[in-house]
């Protein structure tokens, strides 16, 4: 039997990169998974993607935005029913975008923190409330970043809202504890994916040279470590933020090479 069969899991903003990675993974073991995209799609393109990879219809497309609450609401209440109950959330769904502080809008600001505070804030919530309806002791994984722990220039913004979700893990797993489920986040580093390499085609020697391990983050990396969060393995860990980095935020070099993000 595999490690996740007859569980349901939910990963938001999966259509392509870390999400599509974790949704693989997940459908791999056997669950029933639910990908999210704005992109209707896009989200589509990938759930058929992994469906005929795997032989198996185990991947079903949701298409909403993160940012709407009611949307957000609807997806989950949806899933759940139709296949009794959610085991797994992860809120995976967020925005980057580079800006210096003197020149940083309002808008970019409200943009930014809609998906990446809000939309997790309220993802977790209607999640939680559907194992509690279902009696489930889930699981809630966000996605934070190492942007969260140490600070990156023109990042400021998005970096406040990273941090925010590893202390969202600590407040949510305090309230949701006596429920049985977990809170917990992911600070992913440098990964590779689709847009870091358009971002910079020299993206894994760059940073290859910077991480103590030597190397650079793959998309499978987060995903296991996904993995065992949402398992039985991890049941006594809650509150908690597992660094994926290689070991960069010990001391947090920026390769030589880093395109500037300035005028992003």
């Amino acid at each position: 039997m595999k490690r996740f069969e007859n569980k349901n899991v939910l990963v938001t903003g999966a259509g392509s990169g870390i999400g599509f990675g974790i949704c693989r993974h997940f459908a791999s073991e056997g669950a029933i998974v639910a990908l999210n995209d704005k992109n209707e799609v896009l989200a589509k393109e990938a759930a058929t993607k992994i469906n005929n990879e795997i032989g198996e219809q185990r991947v079903f497309p949701y298409a909403c935005d993160i940012a709407n609450v009611e949307e957000v609401r609807k997806m989950v209440k949806e899933f759940a029913s139709t296949h009794k109950g959610l085991h797994v959330l992860i809120a995976n769904a967020g925005i980057t975008n580079y800006g210096a502080f003197l020149t940083y809008t309002p808008e970019a600001f409200d943009t930014l923190t809609s998906v990446n505070m809000r939309g997790s804030y309220f993802s977790a919530q209607a999640a939680a409330l559907a194992m509690i309806e279902y009696k489930i002791p889930g699981r809630i994984i966000l996605m934070s970043s190492v942007t969260g722990v140490q600070a990156h220039i023109n990042l400021s913004a998005y970096g406040m809202t990273k941090a925010a979700l590893r202390l969202m893990a600590r407040g949510l797993a305090l309230e949701l504890g006596p429920y049985g489920i977990t809170v917990n986040a992911i600070g992913a580093g440098a990964t590779i994916t689709e847009r870091t390499l358009t971002d910079d085609p020299n993206y894994e020697k760059n940073w290859n040279s910077v991480a103590p391990n030597g190397r650079t983050g793959y998309v499978e990396d987060v995903a296991n470590t996904a993995l065992f969060l949402a398992s039985t393995e991890a049941r006594h860990i809650t509150g908690d933020t597992i660094m994926v980095d290689g070991g960069w935020t010990i001391y947090s070099p920026v390769p030589q090479n880093h395109p500037t993000a300035d005028n992003k």
